[in-house]
């Protein structure tokens, strides 16, 4: 019966009725001694009074002991019954979030880690130190430093491998939680990538858009000079010049049109367009206009279009889209002196229509680690080739 009765009873009232059976007893030992005569009366009087002193004691820490919350003691990893419903609410909540995070105790001992920050520091379990596992010694110090001064506190690091990627670390005090012994902390992480892409994309941009604009307007400046002085009454050299100086001004107004379609498609890229298009006449449209620079690399143009395929779409946008893919087939598959261009109507997964064009040229291809880097503005394989 007791021993049901302590396992179900609060910790501080099994605490109290042990202290007053020890006390009895150690009461009743004195008592029986100096009934005996083995005891004289003034030692076991001050035995019995430091008896109920210790007595006295331990009752008073008994409430203490009753009110703590439950949780590891210092130096030892994270376990125990009574931890576990707090432990596993914690692990649940983190698991909710979507991006990386960690929860640690004030001895940097990871409390709780979603699979998110897994991704990053695989080293990381519940019950073992963070700092030991964490290999980013930013993130290290900033943790160091909330820890000491319980301030929330924010660094930044990067990864080389797999591919390049970077992050900010926050961390913040979550003070006390009911069921845990020490205050917590959250170790959030925020992938920074797509802002430091976007940041390096707008700085290549300007970059190339200068130099693309600086050669042709040089050679402009250059041949405006020559033509005021030296060539000024030279007949041949101007009519030479004035045609030079027409393609370099044809080739910066291409550029503006390529900077205003850019500007136009993604100030309209959540607009669905609406209008019917048919692809076939597109595609011949744009063959007939490249056949020039067909016949100046010796390359063949091959349209197989069979029926005729309506799409919903911008009729400019597709031939600027056409010209751009069936150009570079021209421009850099050359070698392949062949391009074939292919429509088609094919039936996707979901049982519906859909229209195929495919370009093709037979020349040596792109390299594999190009190809996510192909629709980045200017971007070259070859730098060689220029407009």
């Amino acid at each position: 019966m007791d021993a049901e009765r302590s396992a179900t009873e609060p910790r501080g009232t099994a605490l109290r009725r042990a202290v007053w059976r020890v006390a009895g007893a150690a009461g009743l030992a004195l008592a029986a001694l100096v009934a005996a005569r083995s005891l004289a009366l003034l030692p076991a009087i001050i035995a019995g009074a430091a008896v109920a002193a210790a007595a006295l004691w331990a009752l008073r820490a008994a409430p203490a002991a009753e009110a703590e919350p439950a949780g590891p003691a210092s130096g030892d990893p994270v376990t125990g019954p009574v931890a576990t419903p707090v432990l596993d609410a914690l692990a649940a909540l983190t698991g909710a979030l979507p991006e990386p995070a960690i929860v640690l105790d004030s001895n940097a001992v990871v409390v709780a880690v979603n699979a998110a920050a897994l991704a990053i520091a695989p080293g990381l379990r519940r019950g073992e130190h963070a700092l030991l596992t964490l290999r980013m010694p930013a993130v290290v110090e900033a943790v160091r430093r909330a820890l000491a001064t319980g301030e929330a506190q924010r660094a930044e690091f990067s990864e080389r491998v797999p591919v390049d990627r970077w992050y900010a670390a926050h961390i913040q005090s979550a003070g006390m939680v009911a069921g845990y012994r020490r205050p917590l902390f959250l170790l959030a992480l925020h992938d920074l990538t797509p802002i430091r892409r976007v940041e390096e994309m707008r700085a290549d941009f300007i970059a190339n858009a200068s130099h693309e604009l600086r050669t042709p307007l040089a050679a402009l400046s250059g041949f405006i000079d020559t033509l005021q002085g030296p060539a000024r009454n030279d007949v041949a050299a101007r009519d030479r010049f004035l045609a030079i100086m027409k393609s370099q001004a044809e080739r910066m107004a291409r550029l503006i049109d390529d900077l205003l379609s850019l500007s136009r498609i993604e100030r309209d890229v959540h607009i669905q367009p609406d209008e019917p298009v048919t692809l076939a006449p597109v595609l011949r449209q744009v063959v007939d206009g490249l056949q020039l620079l067909a016949q100046e690399r010796h390359v063949a143009v091959e349209l197989e279009a069979g029926e005729d395929v309506v799409v919903r779409g911008d009729r400019d946008e597709l031939l600027r889209l056409f010209e751009n893919l069936i150009e570079n087939g021209l421009k850099y598959g050359a070698s392949g002196k062949k391009v074939v261009i292919t429509l088609a109507r094919i039936t996707n997964a979901a049982g519906g229509t859909e229209a195929r064009v495919t370009v093709r040229d037979f020349g040596p291809g792109i390299a594999a680690e190009h190809l996510p880097r192909l629709t980045e503005r200017f971007y070259r394989i070859d730098v060689g080739h220029s407009r």
